[in-house]
């Protein structure tokens, strides 16, 4: 049987979505609305196009690949170094210069530092919520919740950045053709579900519609290195793919991946004909999720799984052991290389989550054991991840026409909070590179000991009217929610010049 992967989320009479779509294939992000068509309009169109031709870059990313760095990593640790401040302040490691002028990082970046004449670095990010923000940084969400952020379908929710885009392209030219690959996919795994925690909310397509959700893989895989964690419960040794991974791992963009090579397309119509008869069986179950997304997304379930374009996309074997190792050995590396990957094939947008994994506090919440984990496990693991995507990318001459995002929530505070920082939304550093934006290039500046914004104050909404105007989107469009009101991209949000070639 195919299953669908994912948590249980409960519909309104009370059956769970598991119960509705585990005979589905994919793991995607469903809540179970009725299919939409919500209105994708410009408050007006020569003003938009008034607003085009002024700055420029407008439609320049053919591609976007997201890196998330979930948790919150300290802007004091990785780009926004303070040496003069006091050892309380500035910690232990050392800056480094980076090619860049005027930019120190982290010693222990020193393959990223190599290629930060090609990035933007923006240090003067802020906002006075002190918790965990996916939703914030990443959809139109105009203010923090910890409701919102801490529920997994909330109706407050606003569609993810990658859903609004294939939303936008559908519009524009329609579906893909059967078979191809899809445009709005996340690695490695639904959004935390692999801590011992309960789960966030994860980014997916809100009021648009849960065929523009983001299609989630699944990790097949086996972690080569552990460590002790002591964040949540007793102290417990983890075996962590973030550490490092086996070269047979792999990602699946559906389970049924796993099946054996020799799987006729005769026995996949015997198992549509059986998923007709056991759908059959349960349209009274069918009052809240529309019969029409459910179709679709069974359709699409089965044009992936017999699609030889994603069998290839996604047959990491086919990369040299030279490209892999060069990305890292890890979960993070292998992803990021895997988004490399989708792209080449023609994804229009993919998202590499570094996620919690094992307990709370993983990933970049580094409230406890800081330093260890910085210089042992993340700090590693994103120089050789991002370093190797920006050469491999120029490579291969996509850096052009391909936006690469490393975004997360928030930073750390100033001061340790016993054996590490704790949440800081006042001054945080995002950092981008490719498609219409400006090389060698830093943006804001926060105070002496990076606590708060001291030049150009800007927001996760001004980045991501940026995002969109280099994708091809007017930041000032809206679209019409389930209650028929007109909602902004981006409320408040505004391009930002600096960051435009």
């Amino acid at each position: 049987m195919l299953h669908m992967l994912g948590g249980r989320k409960r519909l309104c009479n009370g059956v769970t979505r598991r119960d509705l779509l585990s005979i589905g294939g994919l793991s995607l992000m469903g809540v179970g609305l009725p299919a939409l068509v919500p209105v994708f309009a410009k408050a007006d169109s020569s003003a938009a196009k008034s607003a085009e031709s002024a700055l420029p870059g407008f439609g320049r990313a053919k591609n976007v690949i997201l890196l998330y760095l979930f948790g919150g990593p300290s802007q004091l640790d990785t780009l926004d170094m303070k040496p003069l401040a006091p050892v309380e302040i500035r910690g232990t490691l050392q800056p480094i210069a980076s090619s860049l002028s005027g930019l120190e990082i982290c010693e222990h970046l020193p393959n990223m530092a190599q290629v930060m004449d090609r990035v933007t670095v923006v240090r003067s990010l802020s906002h006075p919520w002190n918790f965990h923000g996916m939703q914030y940084a990443t959809t139109g969400l105009p203010i923090g919740s910890i409701p919102v952020e801490e529920t997994m379908v909330h109706p407050q929710h606003q569609p993810f950045l990658g859903s609004v885009v294939n939303y936008h392209d559908q519009q524009r030219r329609g579906p893909k053709p059967h078979g191809a690959i899809p445009d709005n996919i996340m690695l490695p795994f639904p959004l935390s579900s692999r801590r011992s925690a309960a789960r966030y909310a994860a980014p997916y397509s809100a009021y648009l519609g849960s065929r523009f959700d983001p299609i989630w893989t699944e990790f097949r895989g086996e972690a080569t290195r552990s460590m002790t964690r002591r964040s949540f419960g007793p102290p417990a040794e983890i075996a962590d793919p973030y550490l490092g991974v086996k070269r047979d791992c792999r990602f699946l963009i559906v389970p049924e991946a796993d099946l054996p090579t020799d799987l006729s397309l005769d026995r996949l119509n015997r198992r549509r004909s059986l998923l007709d008869q056991l759908e059959t069986l349960r349209r009274d179950l069918d009052q809240q999720a529309s019969r029409t997304t459910l179709d679709q997304k069974r359709e699409l379930a089965f044009s992936l799984l017999d699609s030889r374009a994603i069998r290839s996309a996604f047959d990491l074997d086919q990369e040299s052991a030279s490209t892999r190792d060069a990305y890292g050995m890890t979960l993070f590396g292998q992803s990021t290389l895997q988004a490399r990957r989708l792209v080449e094939a023609g994804c229009r947008f993919v998202t590499v989550v570094w996620d919690e994994y094992g307990q709370l506090n993983a990933g970049w919440d580094t409230h406890v054991d800081h330093y260890n984990r910085l210089k042992n496990e993340l700090l590693p693991g994103l120089d050789l991840a991002f370093s190797a995507l920006i050469h491999d990318l120029e490579d291969r001459g996509l850096l052009d026409d391909t936006l690469v995002l490393v975004m997360n929530e928030m930073g750390r505070t100033p001061r340790f909070e016993g054996e590490g920082r704790g949440h800081w939304g006042r001054a945080y550093t995002n950092f981008f590179a490719g498609a219409g934006l400006k090389r060698g290039n830093i943006i804001g500046r926060t105070d002496s000991i990076a606590a708060a914004v001291a030049d150009r104050p800007l927001t996760a909404k001004d980045i991501l009217a940026t995002i969109y105007h280099l994708i091809g989107i007017d930041p000032d469009s809206t679209l019409t929610d389930v209650l028929n009101r007109p909602v902004p991209l981006v409320h408040d949000g505004k391009v930002i010049p600096e960051m435009l070639a």
